[in-house]
């Protein structure tokens, strides 16, 4: 796809790779429609010619002034980035409820009921193309991570099935399987934080910008699935190869669990 004047929605916008995506796409030429939170974080982001919409986007009445102001100020969508997502650094059996429903509603719930919205409209115009950022997570579960990763997975074999399903109507789906990224993931978590030996590896993250042209570069190519940086293919290839031996290792970095908050 040629990224040029297509119009692109990017939920979670305000930071972080949602905010890398709305400066690499518009750096490419597209018309950008952006959403998160923060109102005041999208301003400052934001060029004169974006248009911007605040909400909480597990909200089904924001998500539908999302798609529908969009469509009245740019007449199309052309490619919707569901990237608005959060962490949860917990134990899976001492997790609190109310934080993994709130973690589904966003991670996967809000990026299914956008994708439902905007569908309609790219068979009607004859294509499109759909991002869901996942993460390296869920293609390779973290246990210290466990619930993020579930809700990842999820998001990642959505995409599978949609691909298939949309394949006819010109709608490609692409999954980001990002690795550690430098953004505000951590302090954002809904509780706890990773352990130790895990932050100190964090030195070695990308960047959002880096992660951001990632995206950018597999629409236009219509790619399937991108693990951002590619060696993270290495870690994912070890784990279906030689999984008890993977697990081995990922049980001794979660020998000290995450310190809930």
């Amino acid at each position: 796809m040629e990224i040029q004047q297509k119009v692109v929605v990017i939920t979670g916008a305000s930071e972080g790779i949602g905010a890398a995506c709305v400066n690499e796409f518009r750096k490419r030429g597209a018309r950008a429609s952006i959403t998160a939170r923060s109102k005041e974080k999208l301003e400052r982001l934001a060029a004169t010619d974006c248009l911007i919409t605040a909400g909480d986007l597990t909200d089904a009445a924001t998500q539908q002034r999302v798609i529908q102001s969009t469509l009245d100020r740019f007449g199309r969508i052309d490619i919707l980035i569901n990237n608005a997502g959060v962490g949860l650094y917990a134990p899976t059996a001492q997790a609190r409820v109310t934080d993994v429903r709130a973690l589904f509603e966003l991670n996967l719930f809000a990026p299914l009921s956008m994708i439902q919205l905007v569908t309609p409209h790219m068979r009607k115009q004859g294509g499109g193309t759909i991002v869901n950022v996942g993460s390296i997570a869920g293609k390779l579960t973290l246990p210290w991570l466990t619930l993020y990763s579930a809700s990842k997975y999820a998001l990642g074999s959505l995409g599978d099935g949609l691909r298939m399903e949309l394949k006819q109507d010109g709608i490609n789906v692409l999954t980001v399987c990002p690795g550690y990224v430098q953004t505000g993931f951590q302090a954002n978590a809904l509780g706890g934080k990773a352990p130790e030996s895990i932050v100190r590896s964090r030195r070695f993250a990308i960047t959002a910008e880096q992660c951001a042209e990632a995206i950018a570069g597999g629409v236009e190519r219509n790619a399937r699935t991108i693990v951002t940086p590619r060696s993270g293919w290495l870690f994912i290839g070890l784990a279906r190869l030689f999984p008890s031996i993977v697990d081995a290792q990922l049980a001794k970095i979660y020998s000290t669990p995450p310190v809930a908050r």
